[in-house]
């Protein structure tokens, strides 16, 4: 019997070790996905802070330069812009966090902007018909608008949409070496993609040659040149572009109709000033 009591105890004795490690695997598997949970939710949580950081930088900017503050409407309106993603964010490891801008940075950027489309980027991006009856797309409407504070910096961003516009070619939209007949002209077929400087863009819009109908992405290239000027910097250019914003951008934007998406390092762009001696902006 004494044997038998100690067989029953000892079994007794590894059910309850079984039972505890048991407990042990359990709480550990709680533990990893709570900090899993966790993990992604500030994750998520960063995602939108950076997008959020990057809209009120944006109208920080835009208030400082027309000399405005503004109403809580229109605060209120920039909050619903940011939950209906008025920021187009480019990955963290981009050129929009950093001071590179490379044949691969601008590479990078026109495949980010393509998968900013989604399903949808060949009929935006890529396809060259006009087409017809309701489907017609109308003539020098864009998807996708690039703003440059000069015309090589136009001409540079373009490489990186290379691969979609072989068939539906992009259109330079600057005043160095293109008439504005010639500009005009092209934007009488159909236009996906456009890059250009302000003060011709505004032109072209002015005059009902430049369409807004199509357009979902404004890309803002905020590269510093080699002086430390920016577009949101560099005098002239400066107040062209915010100009053009106001007139043009800054409703589409707050209704959640355009995203805007700053390549390059932007906070960079808004303090640098500039090396001695004012520039002559490059149109």
């Amino acid at each position: 019997m004494a044997a038998s009591e100690k067989k029953k105890k000892k079994k007794k004795e590894v059910k309850r070790k079984r039972k505890e490690e048991g407990n042990d695997d359990n709480d550990d598997d709680r533990m990893n996905k709570k900090e899993k949970t966790e993990t992604n939710s500030n994750s998520n949580k960063l995602e939108g802070s950076r997008a959020e950081e990057q809209l009120r930088f944006f109208f920080d900017q835009f208030q400082a330069a027309n000399g405005l503050q503004l109403s809580s409407i229109e605060l209120e309106s920039l909050k619903d812009a940011s939950s209906s993603s008025s920021i187009l964010e480019l990955p963290q490891s981009s050129s929009s966090l950093k001071n590179t801008d490379t044949d691969l940075d601008v590479k990078m950027l026109g495949i980010n902007i393509k998968a900013a489309f989604g399903n949808s980027w060949r009929q935006a991006l890529y396809e060259s018909e006009l087409g017809h009856g309701d489907g017609k797309i109308p003539p020098g409407s864009p998807s996708v608008l690039i703003i440059s504070y000069s015309a090589l910096r136009s001409i540079h961003l373009l490489k990186g949409f290379r691969s979609i516009t072989k068939q539906c070619s992009a259109v330079k939209l600057f005043s160095k070496h293109i008439k504005l007949e010639e500009q005009i002209s092209l934007l009488k077929n159909r236009v996906n993609i456009a890059s250009g400087t302000p003060s011709r863009i505004k032109k072209l819009i002015d005059i009902e040659a430049l369409g807004l109908s199509r357009l979902k992405v404004l890309l803002l290239d905020v590269h510093p040149d080699v002086k430390g000027y920016s577009l949101f910097t560099l005098p002239q250019v400066r107040d062209e572009f915010w100009d053009l914003f106001k007139n043009y951008f800054y409703q589409p934007m707050i209704k959640g109709d355009l995203r805007i998406c700053l390549y390059g390092p932007y906070q960079m762009a808004a303090h640098s000033k500039g090396k001695k001696g004012r520039p002559v902006p490059d149109k």
